[in-house]
């Protein structure tokens, strides 16, 4: 079914995860424990979207479907998944149970459900060795979605392109910024 959102993707709640849009093959898969996540894992969808990186979007959670967990962690790099960005609240099980049963890389983004957040931070990042999963901040999905688009781009030109056209963005809105900060007047500043 798909979603009315801004990216180009298919979020599948049934158990068919391999629907694809437009015959484009997902570099990236977003996965989240529950469609509530959707929130904050539609920052990674919009930032891939913007650098034309396709990508899946998937409900599974490791306590509820645990097969269907374990049948798309296993199956992710025989289907060209580059990358796996895996948000998950709570207990937050999900990115490290991916992890345990792929080779591809996975990036946990810990979901504020309770405890603002610490005890799916603490979940994630706390894996043991030989599974890493790579943590982003609670919430910090924009930031696992960048962090996959530089995975991808130390192999694609065009996308290492875009990165650095974004972050030199970044780095105007701060000149710029600091510019309009300029012109702010203060009877005791000294700048």
């Amino acid at each position: 079914m798909p979603l009315n959102y801004k990216f180009k993707a298919y979020f599948c709640p049934d158990n068919d995860l391999y629907v694809k849009k437009e015959h484009m093959n997902p570099a990236v898969s977003i996965i989240m424990g529950s469609v509530s996540d959707l929130k904050v894992m539609e920052k990674a969808a919009e930032f891939l979207d913007s650098v034309g990186i396709p990508f899946e979007i998937n409900a599974l959670s490791a306590h509820r479907t645990p097969e269907a967990v374990e049948k798309f962690a296993r199956g992710a790099a025989g289907r060209g998944i580059k990358v796996i960005i895996a948000g998950a609240g709570m207990a937050a099980h999900l990115p490290g149970v991916i992890a345990a049963m792929t080779p591809v890389p996975v990036i946990g983004v810990p979901v504020r459900a309770s405890l603002d957040g610490m005890d799916a931070l603490l979940a994630i990042v706390q894996m043991p060795p030989g599974i890493p999963v790579a943590t982003v901040a609670i919430d910090g999905a924009l930031n696992a979605g960048i962090l996959a688009a530089q995975m991808i781009a130390t192999g694609d030109p065009s996308v290492m392109e875009k990165l650095i056209a974004y972050k030199e963005n970044l780095k105007q809105k701060i000149v710029k910024a600091n510019e309009e900060l300029g012109a702010v007047k203060f009877r005791n500043r000294t700048n």
